[in-house]
């Protein structure tokens, strides 16, 4: 199969090329940016596009030349302090991107198939737990917002014009290759604290959860929703597990030098914090998935992964 994968270097997509790329599919990666180069062996079954989504020319050039079986789009702008700092551009990369996406294949003479890569940001903080698929949607960011609005795309535009569009959402997901930036990944961010023997800063005594999932896990979510996911729609791809802060700033201390410092919880994060949030995973496990891997045994993995590129 040809796939096209926007955001192909980045942390999700470059774990999900390797592994695509191991079942013999034919890749086309479009990056804004060749600074994660290193994060994709060379392949000849794997070409990389210098391509920003926000780009619609170039985007819809790449398109018609290669036209794809299957476009996942996992490329945009997804820090949610950063869509408040410059929310057009936030649109543009999250929201118009899909759009014009969508339209390009509603176009096309053989439509690609579609599948969007979301986030758990679009539910807001949430009344009831565990989260499912059905859980009503109020973002407190206009990260969120936009996230959520291109899931809106995709099923109109299955719904009314038959496309096949899928829509993932991940929990806090971590491991190898993310960004290590506090407001772009907090888990990957306190797991390198630990690894440099820094203070492990944590919010509000560590009195909150979350629903954390290692890499390997969301892959082979993502794998199972290509291979038997049904067209129009959504799902979860999450542990199902909840994780308190406090519990992993104990782990993290095992695992390291370090030690937690509990630190006052900003004023903006209070704002749009989504809170307590776990997520049910029985919609994807009903397809054969069941995640593998540990907080435990994903942290281990995650420091010697620091440790390898020291």
């Amino acid at each position: 199969m040809k796939i096209l994968i926007t955001g192909g270097l980045g942390f999700i997509g470059s774990h999900l090329a390797q592994k695509l790329e191991q079942d013999g599919n034919t890749l086309i990666i479009l990056t804004k940016s060749f600074s994660k180069r290193k994060n994709i062996p060379k392949s000849s079954k794997i070409k990389i596009e210098k391509i920003d989504v926000t780009n619609f020319k170039k985007l819809g050039a790449s398109i018609d030349k290669h036209k794809p079986e299957l476009i996942i789009h996992l490329a945009g702008q997804t820090s949610h302090s950063k869509s408040f700092e410059n929310p057009i551009n936030d649109i543009n990369s999250n929201s118009k991107s899909t759009l014009f996406i969508l339209e390009k294949i509603r176009k096309m003479k053989k439509p690609s198939s579609f599948i969007l890569g979301s986030t758990f940001i679009v539910i807001g903080k949430p009344k009831k737990l565990p989260v499912t698929e059905e859980t009503p949607c109020n973002p407190t960011t206009i990260y969120g917002t936009n996230r959520l609005s291109s899931e809106f795309f995709c099923k109109i535009y299955h719904n009314l014009y038959g496309l096949n569009t899928k829509i993932f959402r991940i929990t806090n997901s971590f491991g190898p290759r993310e960004q290590i930036i506090p407001n772009k990944n907090a888990v990957n961010y306190l797991i390198y604290q630990a690894y440099k023997g820094e203070k492990i800063t944590i919010f509000n005594e560590g009195k909150f959860f979350r629903d954390l999932i290692y890499i390997s896990d969301v892959i082979s979510g993502i794998h199972t929703i290509i291979k038997k996911g049904k067209s129009g729609e959504l799902y979860w791809i999450s542990s199902s597990k909840k994780t308190w802060f406090s519990e992993l700033g104990k782990l993290l201390e095992k695992s390291s030098s370090s030690n937690v410092e509990f630190v006052k919880t900003p004023k903006y994060t209070k704002k749009v914090d989504v809170g307590n949030f776990v997520v049910s995973n029985n919609k994807l496990k009903s397809l054969g998935w069941v995640p593998k891997i540990s907080i435990n045994q994903g942290i281990q993995k995650t420091l010697e992964y620091f440790d390898l590129i020291k």
